[in-house]
């Protein structure tokens, strides 16, 4: 199979993961906090403003137990409170409590009847927050596992596709015997999708 069937196949898959997931709601205690896909390139923006990096809201809901149930890992324009609040109309419960770390745009959420509450970081390292353990405790292994795979890889106009493909695998973590059966019925009813659509280039370019 050559490298550009192998790429429209992985990327066909993963839209059909991203649309499956689209449907479900967080509910309950959600952790959430700000992330970043990429590095910064030579001569360019450093820091947030790199042009290689693509924002993220990442977002994990806890059960009864405080142990982690879903994730939503969904790119956003901008860490800002109208960003913020559109997230959170179509991916949270009204309802829910979101705790963060206290960065001002996630107040946000309560635009979406959900309520806020932040734990101001300081200076403190991650493990020294345990009201926010389990979404750092998500985010070093999501970004584990794309480093991993896909070395200097510039994700740009695909990242919420590798984004999607991960909290797929993470919700259906316990039921693992039957992630191949459930790809195969999220890919059935997945619309067509093109190859120049999945580029997000105009339909003629291809």
């Amino acid at each position: 199979m050559s490298y550009p069937t192998a790429w429209l196949i992985q990327h066909k898959l993963m839209q059909a993961m991203a649309r499956r997931d689209d449907g479900y709601l967080l509910d309950g205690i959600v952790q959430i906090d700000d992330a970043y896909l990429g590095g910064e390139r030579r001569g360019g923006k450093v820091g947030r403003d790199s042009e290689n990096k693509v924002s993220f809201v990442a977002a994990v809901s806890l059960d009864a137990q405080h142990h982690p149930r879903y994730v939503k890992l969904t790119p956003v324009p901008g860490f800002t409170p109208a960003a913020i609040a559109e997230w959170a109309k179509g991916h949270l419960r009204p309802g829910c409590l979101v705790i963060s770390d206290g960065l001002s745009c996630f107040p946000g959420v309560t635009v979406a009847d959900c309520q806020h509450q932040a734990i101001v970081v300081g200076e403190r390292k991650p493990r020294e927050l345990p009201e926010l353990n389990w979404i750092n405790t998500v985010l070093g292994n999501v970004k584990t596992s794309l480093a991993g795979a896909y070395h200097g890889f510039k994700f740009g106009k695909s990242a919420a596709r590798y984004l999607a493909a991960v909290a797929y695998c993470f919700n259906r973590r316990f039921r693992l015997d039957r992630l191949l059966q459930r790809l195969l019925l999220a890919a059935i009813s997945c619309p067509p999708c093109s190859e120049a659509h999945l580029r997000g280039v105009p339909e003629n370019a291809c």
